[in-house]
């Protein structure tokens, strides 16, 4: 019985130094990009993201939570318009400040989630006109910390976080081109 104890403790111990090693050979930055050409102009595609209010609208994570608790504070668009909100595991909470307002072609945004994991990293948004279209792009960037590169062994986190960005831009697209 001891015998079988050592075996299972031993691959136990095995398991975990094998997460371990695969953690720390992810990068130690994440960095999330998606991009969707918008048949409009940039300024009707801009006020979208550059009033937190208006992201109910196309944001796929205003829909996760139907109950999810939201706050305004500072500017109400534009530089220093700040977003909270707290909801259930599906969004967690946390809070977002516009650094940045170039009219009509670049936001930048200062994101910090609380829960369920504790994280910092900045969300840009850019629009390059192209012809009669927009390239709008969305990025999130920020430091990996390491219980965010044990995650990574198990998801693919560009993946996860692609898919919710592709949903928004594609509703962007829609709201936009109408």
């Amino acid at each position: 019985m001891l015998e079988i104890l050592a075996v299972i403790a031993t691959i136990l111990l095995l398991a975990i130094a094998i997460v371990l090693i695969l953690a720390a050979t992810k990068p130690d930055t994440l960095r999330v990009t998606r991009a969707i050409s918008i048949k409009a102009p940039a300024d009707r595609i801009f006020p979208l993201i550059n009033d937190f209010r208006q992201w109910v609208a196309w944001s796929p994570y205003e829909t996760k939570d139907p109950a999810m608790k939201r706050s305004y504070d500072g500017a109400q668009r534009g530089q220093g318009a700040v977003y909270g909100w707290d909801g259930d595991k599906n969004v967690g909470s946390g809070r977002m400040e516009i650094l940045e307002a170039s009219v009509p072609s670049k936001i930048v945004i200062k994101l910090d989630f609380f829960k369920p994991f504790e994280g910092h990293n900045t969300a840009e948004f850019t629009m390059l006109p192209q012809g009669d279209a927009t390239n709008v792009t969305w990025s999130m960037y920020g430091p990996a910390v390491f219980m965010s590169r044990v995650m990574q062994v198990f998801i693919n986190l560009d993946l996860m976080i692609g898919k919710d960005f592709e949903v928004g831009l594609a509703n962007m697209k829609k709201l936009t081109e109408k």
